[in-house]
């Protein structure tokens, strides 16, 4: 879910959207899709990723039912706190069906940005069910360590829980590239964030909480998962790395 702020939207003055109502002689669903499309384009060409005309409905959908998501349920098996500051945190997350698709680019941010775009499309209406599915958080973004540990493989899959009432009968996607995807019961050791999600701030958060946690077997090292809770336009958005704990 990685260049994209539905927050930043909220903040823009209505009186920027009356000025160009006032200049436009354009209906005013049309003006404000091109004022959302417009800036959701102007954010993902710092990350060298183009917005296709088609997400123009996706987007005023998603702006439209922004505050509407479902928080995937998980159960806490332990905290650990330094003077009030959450170092991580240990949970369990349910089994159930997900909306995957994996993209493959150049930069970390660029795949994970396709990536969303695709998912998008399968919440909004481009689905078996022909409607708006609803967004659940947190997004998480699949990443696999190369063998020399030091970079990310470029194929990044970014995956989406189904909410509550389609876990029964999922949806099917129109994209054939998105898969829908049933995982068991995982548990992994959660450590907050705040910021971008580039592959130079996740490195870090990888070291570091490694340099936390010590040396755990239990854990792998050649994958992570990164939780987006937040959209990736906002300057101080909160997400986590995630540490897999390994099957008993």
């Amino acid at each position: 879910m990685a260049l994209i702020s539905l927050e930043d939207l909220d903040g823009l003055e209505d009186e920027q959207l009356d000025d160009e109502i006032t200049d436009n002689p354009e209906p005013m669903e049309e003006v404000e899709g091109e004022r959302l499309f417009n800036h959701w384009q102007a954010v993902a060409s710092t990350h060298q990723v183009s917005v296709p005309q088609e997400m123009t409905g996706p987007i005023q959908e998603m702006t439209r039912r922004n505050h509407q998501r479902e928080q995937i349920h998980s159960v806490l098996i332990n905290r650990h706190e330094k003077m009030g500051e959450v170092l991580y945190e240990e949970r369990v997350y349910p089994a159930g069906n997900w909306a995957c698709v994996t993209k493959e680019a150049e930069l970390y941010e660029q795949s994970i940005s396709l990536g969303f775009m695709k998912l998008m499309r399968f919440i909004c209406k481009e689905n078996s069910a022909g409607r708006h599915l609803g967004m659940t958080i947190p997004v998480m973004n699949n990443i696999h360590i190369t063998e020399d540990g030091k970079t990310f493989e470029k194929h990044v899959l970014t995956a989406f829980y189904l909410p509550a009432e389609f876990q029964s009968t999922p949806p099917q996607p129109v994209d054939p590239d998105i898969t829908i995807v049933y995982r068991d019961p995982f548990r992994v050791i959660a450590r907050p964030f705040f910021g971008t999600t580039t592959e130079e701030t996740i490195t870090h958060q990888i070291n570091q909480l490694w340099e936390i946690l010590g040396d755990v077997d239990s854990l792998h090292r050649d994958r992570y998962m990164v939780a987006v809770y937040e959209n990736p336009g906002v300057s101080c958005r909160r997400n986590e790395i995630w540490f897999i704990r390994r099957e008993p």
